[in-house]
């Protein structure tokens, strides 16, 4: 036997046993940890590169040229009938794809790296065709296979959601969404993830049915919200003049957040529960745990009751930390330029800005993930319920957390533009503008140094779970 084939068997049982920690959507430590850049090191790097972009893009005043590089765009050919044709390829893809699996999750193999349902959901879905929407452009609206289910059914539409409620029913669903991936074992129990996939069915289906495709999946699906608000970091963008590819991020200078009630929490929302899957998986996050648990047995009714309501109960303190740094700073930005604009108008203008931190965080945590187990994606792609043999997997090289950390930066520097660009349409004159962005980029600059923290820092089983 060949050494690469004597070590295969322990490299799939390291595999098997960090799963629940590898399928966690930031839980990528492991795969990002630089060889030997001390944390503090690249912590300060991040803060101070934010600040340099700051203080460069002060220097660019001239409001028509930063329109100019906003607005560049050249049109991309799109027959209609050609995108008819795509767009019902994909509902089929998605129709398809997500009837294997559910069928894989009962009937596919039972370790993770063999299982259909597992890879495609984590591995391909949240990973892949996750990036695929800020990376190059928005397709879920065709490939939602539960849209494309709800018009086949029936719908009543006989029920109106309360105009007050606005996007927070889809905020609530992503913090629930992302709890329930956090302390449950989806990312390894294949029947617990065919059961969530298709609750979520259930419900997507009777909620279409009830309000109607455009408000469940405009206001109430937390998922095509994601994509949605995804898809305007991309180069590619569609609009009522066709298809167009432009410089990424520059779309959303022109169309700012939306006004409902909650939009702009959703994008703080987004970008909290990318940092909140990554921070459970770290050593402090573990010490923390440890000592607000003590002694909890997981095993245990009343302990996992326990650990759940921990883990529930920091995850909305964090999403509530995050929100109120974000709007004190709008407060201070208005403050510092004496608008008499209300404070909410404020945070809605500069929400997009957002965006891009959170699709470069998404990135850093799931590039490496996606490259070390496309192999095996590879092999249940062509086996959806078995008999794919061994998995394989990708070994990275040392230097590819450095990269890694590096998407965290790139991120918060485009944010750093779009901010610029959306104070100059917003405030008049030359000063102003720049003096808006004050707390903002203290803002930003605390998010990067914190999201360069939990992406450098090495990845553990995150605590009771």
């Amino acid at each position: 036997m060949s050494p690469t084939a004597a070590a295969l068997p322990g490299v799939l049982d390291a595999l098997a046993a960090a799963w629940r920690l590898l399928a966690h959507v930031g839980g990528l430590g492991d795969q990002v940890v630089g060889g030997g850049v001390p944390s503090w090191l690249t912590v300060l790097t991040g803060g101070a590169l934010v600040g340099a972009s700051f203080l460069f893009n002060s220097l660019l005043t001239d409001h028509e040229a930063v329109r100019a590089v906003n607005g560049a765009r050249a049109a991309l050919p799109s027959p209609p009938l050609l995108r008819r044709a795509g767009a019902a390829a994909l509902s089929a893809a998605g129709v398809l794809g997500l009837a294997l699996v559910l069928a894989s999750s009962v009937l596919g193999p039972d370790e993770p790296t063999r299982n259909f349902a597992i890879l495609v959901v984590w591995v391909g879905w949240w990973a892949g065709y996750a990036m695929s929407t800020y990376a190059v452009g928005n397709t879920w609206p065709a490939v939602n296979p539960w849209r494309t289910l709800a018009r086949l059914l029936p719908v009543s539409g006989s029920r109106d959601l309360p105009a007050a409620w606005g996007a927070w029913p889809s905020v609530a669903g992503l913090l629930a969404l992302v709890w329930v991936e956090v302390v449950s074992p989806l990312a390894a129990n294949a029947p617990a993830l065919g059961a969530l996939v298709a609750a979520y069915t259930v419900l997507a289906l009777a909620g279409a049915s009830v309000y109607g495709t455009g408000t469940w999946f405009g206001r109430v699906d937390p998922v095509s919200r994601v994509f949605r608000l995804y898809g305007r970091v991309a180069p590619v963008q569609r609009d009522a003049d066709g298809v167009h590819l432009r410089l990424p991020g520059t779309e959303l200078t022109e169309r700012t957040g939306g006004r409902e009630p909650g939009s702009t929490a959703f994008v703080v929302a987004l970008l909290w529960v990318t940092t909140f899957d990554g921070l459970v998986a770290t050593p402090a996050w573990n010490a923390v745990a440890t000592v607000v648990l003590g002694p909890v047995a997981p095993d245990r009714a009343l302990g996992r009751a326990a650990v759940s309501l921990f883990y529930l109960a920091a995850m909305l303190v964090g999403f509530a930390a995050f929100l109120g740094a974000y709007r004190l700073a709008a407060e201070r930005s208005r403050a510092t330029v004496d608008s008499f604009l209300a404070p909410g108008a404020v945070e809605r203008w500069f929400a997009p800005a957002l965006l891009p931190i959170a699709a470069g965080y998404h990135v850093a945590h799931f590039l490496g993930y996606l490259l070390t187990l496309s192999p095996a994606l590879a092999g249940v792609l062509a086996h959806p319920l078995g008999g794919a043999g061994p998995a394989r997997v990708a070994v990275l090289p040392a230097w590819f957390g450095t990269l890694e950390l590096g998407f965290v930066v790139a991120g918060h520097l485009l944010a750093v533009w779009v901010a610029h660009a959306l104070a100059m349409e917003l405030f008049p004159g030359v000063l102003r503008p720049i003096r808006s962005q004050y707390p903002f980029v203290v803002a930003m600059t605390a998010y990067t140094m914190t999201s360069a923290w939990v992406v450098g820092q090495p990845a553990v089983t995150p605590a009771f779970l």
